[in-house]
């Protein structure tokens, strides 16, 4: 078990993947609870903190993930966890996994809701439960008074019409693994959401991503893994995990000319405001 998300971080002088120097850093959207990570999770988690990721907030999408998320986060002091319903999963009993959110909150490692949303890509649950799933956790957090973790794919205009009909900005939160435009992320951060960057920004084809990275202003900007998925490179094809969250922010710091050290600090600082972390 790791005890420390302030492990000696900056003992190391380079990044064995990169060469260069180690910066802080919040990798503010992965799954450690996932499956994948059943043979080595403990090897992960250290991993990361070798690399100087000092925080992994890990996201349940059910009730059995919620579950796991939050056992995860009193397990180890460097994780914290959001709980929600994902829209793949608002066809099941929303009802039994709201009631374990709502008895779950007041856990100081619970630090948001989420993920929830709208994918009208692949439609797993049918369009209209997705909705009224997506409106009653909104409800449930500006209950709460936690923010929100949203997932939005394919379904831009129907995600941001949402937001603004449940007044979410009262809460705020954040775009999971931005894929809009940026108009788009300019009506999110008009209601004081964040925008959050994935690994998909390494890609060299992801030309409209690195155009709203370019005209995010950094103080809006937070990094993920969304780990197991969404592999950045040169790690394409393979499992991706939280310690890789450096490469987002290596490709945030070459797209908008600035120094890593500046992309790593304000990014860090804006999760730890966002999610009221330590």
């Amino acid at each position: 078990m790791i005890h420390s998300p302030t492990h000696p971080l900056t003992h190391s002088p380079t990044h064995p993947f990169t060469d260069s120097p180690i910066y802080r850093l919040i990798d503010s959207h992965a799954h450690l609870e996932m499956s994948d990570y059943d043979a080595d999770r403990d090897a992960v988690i250290k991993r990361a903190l070798d690399q100087g990721i000092e925080i992994i907030i890990t996201i349940g999408i059910g009730r059995k993930e919620c579950e796991q998320a939050l056992a995860l986060a009193r397990a180890y002091s460097c994780v914290y966890a959001a709980l929600g319903l994902h829209p793949h999963n608002a066809k099941t009993d929303a009802a039994r996994i709201f009631d374990f959110i709502k008895g779950s909150v007041r856990n100081d490692k619970v630090v948001a809701l989420g993920e929830m949303g709208l994918d009208f890509f692949k439609n797993w649950s049918p369009q209209q439960d997705q909705i009224r799933c997506f409106h009653e956790q909104l409800a449930m957090a500006r209950e709460l008074k936690l923010p929100v973790i949203i997932h939005d794919r394919d379904a831009h205009t129907e995600t941001v019409r949402i937001l603004k009909e449940e007044q979410a900005g009262e809460v705020g939160g954040v775009i999971h693994c931005f894929s809009g435009d940026y108009r788009m992320a300019a009506d999110c951060m008009d209601m004081g959401f964040y925008i959050s960057i994935p690994g998909t920004v390494t890609f060299k084809n992801a030309t409209i991503l690195h155009d709203v990275v370019k005209k995010l202003p950094l103080d809006r900007i937070l990094i993920e893994t969304d780990a197991p998925f969404l592999t950045p490179q040169p790690f394409r094809g393979k499992r991706n995990e939280p310690a890789y969250v450096r490469y987002v922010a290596e490709k945030i710091a070459e797209i908008k000319k600035l120094p890593l050290e500046e992309v790593a600090r304000i990014t860090t600082n804006n999760a730890r405001k966002l999610f009221s972390l330590p």
